[in-house]
């Protein structure tokens, strides 16, 4: 994985995380809305596992989150 992807995924997973805490959500409970492996949003969230498109796509349905709020990273990446 290169430093980008590894960037990318880790920002995301931060998102899931925040998202879900501030809907009072557990790691299980969210896996079980969106009908995926009990343990799955703990590896995207510690980025061990690559989330699809098709489950951002669900996240974002189930909360209403735009995309560009969703991809506003607090981090600054910086390219070699």
């Amino acid at each position: 994985m290169s430093d980008f992807e590894k960037y990318f995924y880790k920002n995301i997973g931060q998102k899931i995380r925040f998202y879900r805490q501030q809907k009072g959500l557990t790691q299980e409970k969210l896996s079980e809305i969106l009908d995926l492996n009990p343990k799955y949003i703990g590896h995207v969230e510690r980025c061990e596992r690559l989330i699809s498109n098709k489950v951002l796509i669900k996240i974002f349905k189930l909360w209403h989150i735009q995309p560009e709020d969703f991809y506003k990273f607090d981090e600054k990446f910086h390219w070699s």
